[in-house]
């Protein structure tokens, strides 16, 4: 798909599970995508709305241009270097293995060096996902030290037509290099997240999960994070 060239009036047809809409999603942008669930009683499918059964009446009125479509915004990284990476659910700056990222971080006029293990910026489509997996964490080293009670949690969702990005810096350490006062944030519509590395190598951006479709972000690396132009459009 990184190569292959879409017309402007292609319908694109998903069969597979809900991690390949979102990486499809990022090369088919601007047309609408029909996803099939291809074994209900295997996949849950919260991006799969149409099965085997179905979905050719979602194409019949998709090529009517009646469907009902979901406008699902998308983050991109952009470096200044002129490398640039989508991202339907979220995207993963710091370091390739498990080492400490080290760059400095501005938002909102605020700039900070970190080292931590990662950044997490999530879109609305992916709070579910990564965004909530972080959430748990914190709940549950809360509960450890007594500051939630037992049955008390914190649940943080955005609609996927959201024009809005959350960021979360994950364990970040405090030292006389680095600071911590730069944890997480929303990141709004013509707003920026701006990074630059400090890593000699072994830096990356990568979405989605696809750990092997990445940009480099090493030393001399400057990285804005933004909402995309483009969208997802899901047939719903």
């Amino acid at each position: 798909l990184t190569n292959y060239i879409f017309a402007e009036d292609d319908i694109v047809v998903i069969l597979g599970q809900d991690g390949l809409v979102a990486n499809v999603a990022k090369y088919a942008t601007d047309l609408p995508i029909i996803a099939v669930n291809p074994d209900v009683d295997r996949f849950d499918g919260q991006l799969l709305p149409f099965n085997c059964d179905n979905f050719e009446t979602a194409l019949k009125k998709t090529c009517q241009h009646e469907a009902t479509i979901q406008r699902v915004s998308m983050a991109e990284a952009v470096t200044n270097d002129r490398q640039r990476i989508l991202a339907f659910n979220d995207l993963f700056i710091g370091p390739k293995s498990h080492l400490s990222a080290r760059y400095s971080i501005e938002f909102k006029k605020h700039i900070e060096r970190q080292s931590s293990s990662g950044i997490i910026v999530s879109t609305g489509a992916g709070s579910t996902g990564w965004l909530s997996s972080l959430i748990n964490m914190h709940d549950g080293i809360a509960r450890m030290f007594g500051l939630l009670s037992g049955e008390q949690r914190h649940t943080f969702t955005l609609s996927p037509e959201s024009e809005q990005l959350m960021f979360i810096v994950r364990e970040p350490f405090e030292s006389k290099y680095s600071s911590v006062g730069l944890c997480g944030g929303a990141i709004d519509k013509d707003e920026e997240l701006i990074l630059e590395s400090f890593m000699p190598t072994g830096g990356v951006i990568f979405s989605d999960g696809i750990e092997n479709d990445f940009l480099t972000f090493n030393a001399g690396t400057t990285a804005t994070i933004r909402l995309a132009s483009e969208k997802a459009l899901l047939v719903k």
